[in-house]
């Protein structure tokens, strides 16, 4: 299988680039900076370029992952910074965007293909202060996702992969003490998600189809055990 990951060079995404070489797949991926190809989201023609890339190598692509993002400083948007705003949507939504419009458009002319959009925080329709740009950015993701697997032609399909609460730069970025003390109880790391979530992605590649690490089940669970458990994810 071919597959393309964006955002791959950090991460989430490196963890799954790593997880699905292991696998014996072949993968392209990008990222602004490091040791895949460089490329901004945000630029549908630098997007364009990683997909003939991938197809100048391989003769096709058979997976997409939208894994690209970045989150902001977490304060009242009356407060944030208008650059750090804009910067938040154009990699979150604007970068999907282009991600599933040449994915999507390169699949539909080979015939086959699947496209995988990563949530994030407020996908769910949770609100949490402070990040009111980032979650916003995320909701508007799983719509885009949504709806478009009304539009993929036959043979083309796309879905939704949630990984949950991941250590990683975005989600430790302003910790206070109250949310350390609830990732340690909800979060998991890099490597503990990403072969799952890889194996996932290749199992279930559906149209609709939506890929969750962190269940709700799962969650209550961490949350009644966590007096007799004590997980120590970032403290450890």
């Amino acid at each position: 299988m071919v597959i393309v990951v964006t955002g791959g060079t950090r991460g989430i995404g490196k963890g799954l680039v790593a997880s699905f070489l292991a696998m014996g797949h072949q993968v392209i991926h990008c990222g602004t900076s490091g040791d895949g190809v460089v490329a901004d989201v945000t630029d549908r023609d630098q997007v364009q370029r990683v997909w003939d890339l991938a197809v100048e190598a391989h003769g096709r692509v058979d997976m997409w992952i939208n894994n690209a993002g970045v989150s902001h400083t977490r304060t009242p948007l009356w407060q944030l910074d208008p650059g750090e705003a804009r910067h938040v949507v154009d990699v979150n939504l604007v970068g999907v965007i282009n991600g599933c419009a040449v994915a999507l458009g390169g699949m539909a002319a080979q015939g086959h293909g699947h496209v995988w959009n990563m949530e994030g925080l407020g996908s769910d329709g949770r609100a949490v202060p402070g990040l009111a740009v980032y979650g916003a950015s995320k909701r508007a993701l799983t719509y885009l996702t949504l709806a478009l697997a009304k539009e993929v032609p036959d043979g083309v399909s796309i879905g939704l992969l949630s990984p949950g609460m991941v250590v990683t730069d975005l989600l430790t970025k302003d910790l206070t003490p109250r949310s350390r003390r609830v990732y340690d109880i909800l979060a998991d790391r890099v490597e503990t998600v990403t072969p799952w979530l890889a194996r996932q992605a290749v199992n279930r590649a559906a149209n609709g189809a939506h890929v969750r690490w962190l269940t709700r089940r799962k969650a209550f669970l961490r949350f009644a055990t966590a007096p007799l458990t004590r997980r120590r994810v970032l403290t450890d």
